[in-house]
């Protein structure tokens, strides 16, 4: 599978090199060029490119970056995707942390329907609850006892069965959370959020997240 991430941070770097190591065709891209990127092309055997071309032919394209950096993506950034491409949005607001104040968000839009917007494409929120660094060394093989389990919500129900099958490769289960309108169940202080739960934990702590944000999340 050729897929596009845009984004080399935390999560976008590990994806890389899980994804690569997997046998998938990555090309990887960030803001600061893909000569910034030679070491982890290096290390994984993905390619650097520009933004702009990360999507190009791509049957999937990851977006994690800053909530703040969406609106400044350039135009026409998923173009050249192949046909019935799959887009993940594993975005966060952190308005107090980092990204300042979304009025959008502050006032009830999930962060990934602000996304899609922006985007003027449609995504499939996951990997935003959980650490990094076990994407690294907290994968299992199915079935597999206490196995991490991960909410994947959007409205397209191929999409979503792609992203599950992609996590299952990675080690973990996916939890179908509903559509997109529904992703607020898992964006930053909510129960499932960072949690390392299995399968039925996701499903309780999505059917348990409070619809208020969080203090913490919201701006000042």
């Amino acid at each position: 599978m050729r897929i596009g991430i845009i984004g080399a941070g935390n999560i976008g770097g590990n994806l890389t090199r899980r994804f690569a190591a997997l046998g998938h065709e990555v090309s990887v891209a960030n803001s600061r060029g893909p000569e910034t990127l030679t070491g982890l092309a290096q290390e994984t055997g993905a390619t650097a490119v520009s933004v702009t071309e990360a999507a190009k032919d791509a049957d999937v394209v990851v977006v994690t970056i800053p909530e703040k950096n969406i609106p400044a993506l350039p135009a026409g950034v998923l173009e050249g995707m192949a046909p019935g491409a799959v887009v993940i949005d594993t975005g966060n607001y952190y308005p107090q942390q980092r990204d300042g104040r979304i009025d959008d968000i502050e006032n009830g839009t999930p962060e990934s329907v602000w996304v899609a917007g922006h985007l003027g494409h449609p995504v499939v929120k996951a990997f935003n609850g959980i650490y990094a660094a076990h994407l690294l060394t907290e994968g299992k093989p199915t079935g597999s006892p206490g196995r991490i389990a991960l909410p994947v919500a959007g409205d397209d129900a191929a999409a979503k069965a792609v992203v599950i099958d992609l996590l299952d490769q990675l080690g973990f289960d996916g939890v179908d959370a509903g559509a997109l309108e529904d992703s607020w169940r898992q964006q930053p202080g909510t129960p499932v959020y960072g949690a390392d739960l299995d399968a039925d934990g996701v499903r309780r702590a999505l059917a348990e997240a409070p619809p208020e944000r969080p203090a913490a999340f919201r701006a000042t």
